[in-house]
């Protein structure tokens, strides 16, 4: 009997892994598939990041330049109705990174975000009302480009921490 009771329970191993292998197979691709989609997933969401990053630094720089340019304008009595355009699209678009980063780019960035767009907008009210001749007390256009100043450590700090977040070493 011993011999008949190994051939069967050989014979049940045999169609136990013959019925089995395919759904192994099966569980084992469908894990391999899961882990490759967690990864596309991953790499949207960088890339995602990475798009939000460069277009907010982008637009915080060009709003900077162009509220920089706008005071230096406004003190020469230069300031015209292009520039004020100028400047409200580079504001325009200013924002709309700003809010577009808002929904995808971790705290940390926000907080450095919020600290330069505290500068840039004080700032862009001073030029508003320079431009319209309602300046407040001690308002001048040299003491809005000094003030400016604040903006480009921030913008720095800024750009180190999106970086980071990115993996980008120095």
């Amino acid at each position: 009997m011993t011999a008949a009771l190994t051939a069967m329970i050989t014979a049940v191993v045999g169609v136990l892994g013959t019925l089995l292998a395919p759904v192994l197979a099966q569980r084992h691709l469908d894990r391999q598939r899961l882990q490759e989609a967690g990864q596309a997933e991953r790499r949207r969401l960088l890339e995602e990041r990475r798009g939000a990053y460069t277009a907010m630094n982008r637009a915080s720089r060009q709003f900077h330049t162009l509220l920089k340019d706008a005071l230096h304008r406004v003190r020469d009595g230069v300031y015209a109705e292009q520039d004020r355009e100028q400047l409200e699209d580079a504001r325009r678009d200013y924002r709309d990174r700003y809010a577009e980063a808002q929904m995808v780019v971790p705290e940390r960035i926000l907080d450095a975000s919020r600290a330069v767009n505290e500068v840039l907008a004080r700032i862009d009210a001073v030029v508003k009302r320079l431009d319209r001749g309602l300046a407040r007390e001690g308002e001048s256009a040299e003491g809005a480009l000094r003030d400016l100043k604040e903006a480009e450590p921030l913008l720095t700090a800024m750009r180190r921490l999106m970086r980071a977040d990115l993996g980008v070493e120095d």
